[in-house]
């Protein structure tokens, strides 16, 4: 076992340190990928697990709604701090993406090639939970669901569900405020459950997964398409009103301020 030097141990001139100022290294991007399958497909057998056995333990759907929205709220949290520090906890696709803009304009975020990884393997993962749910309690492992979400005011809840989601994570991280994120985001979900039409899907991936169950969480297939245009539609909202509320300010001399 290699013992642990007491804090303010004068560390040897013989070892290499980074040049200051240099980015750390990043964890590897099959490990990115991992946490990334393994999060989304965790966050989905939370979503419809707790779906089932909410319905069969009550026929009040206001209760099972509750237990949906409660499990969620502490699998989600539990999920971001855990996976947070590998991948960034994203989940969803619409983070993802986000990502990736706010990087093309010089921000902080995933490359394109990250792009490409993290988004097939958040929804192998989505799929991969909503089987799982299913075989833990005993259900077709796969059965489209026939739950149709196509009315208007669903598709405007996914909107206004979305715009909230990445209102929330830019805003906290244009703040500096980011390790706050398992419990604002799962806090959010939660919220969103109840306050949204749609009951916040707010993720792409999470979408698809849920097509492949016929339980309480489920979505029809022809109701997929439109839940994930509008949670696209939701996601350029949302970074547009992060673009006008944390709008960085300028120095005298007219550069943007730090």
């Amino acid at each position: 076992m290699t013992a642990i030097k007491p804090v303010g141990t004068p560390i040897p001139a013989d070892v290499p340190q980074p040049a200051p100022g240099a980015t750390p290294p990043r964890t590897p991007l099959i490990a990115r990928a991992a946490a990334e399958l393994v999060g989304t497909a965790a966050l989905v057998a939370v979503v419809v697990g707790s779906g089932i056995q909410a319905t069969k333990l009550t026929q009040d759907v206001a209760l099972q709604l509750l237990a949906n929205s409660t499990a969620t709220v502490f699998g989600l949290g539990v999920l971001i701090a855990l996976l947070g520090p590998v991948s960034g906890a994203h989940f969803n696709p619409v983070v993802t993406l986000a990502e990736w803009w706010t990087a093309r304009r010089g921000g902080a975020g995933v490359t394109a090639r990250e792009l490409a990884v993290y988004v097939p393997s958040q929804i192998a993962g989505a799929i991969a939970g909503a089987i799982l749910a299913d075989a833990m309690f005993g259900e077709p492992l796969v059965k489209w669901s026939t739950h149709d979400r196509s009315a208007g005011n669903l598709l405007l809840g996914e909107v206004v569900a979305t715009a909230g989601l990445i209102l929330l994570i830019f805003g906290l991280a244009r703040t500096d405020r980011l390790r706050f994120a398992p419990v604002a985001v799962a806090s959010y979900i939660g919220a969103a459950y109840w306050f949204t039409s749609s009951t916040s899907f707010a993720n792409p991936a999470v979408t698809i997964g849920r097509a492949f169950t016929d339980t309480f969480a489920g979505i029809a297939p022809a109701s997929v398409p439109g839940f994930i245009g509008m949670q696209l539609v939701g996601a350029v909202v949302g970074l547009a009103l992060v673009a006008v509320i944390f709008m960085r300010g300028k120095t005298d001399n007219g550069t943007p301020a730090a």
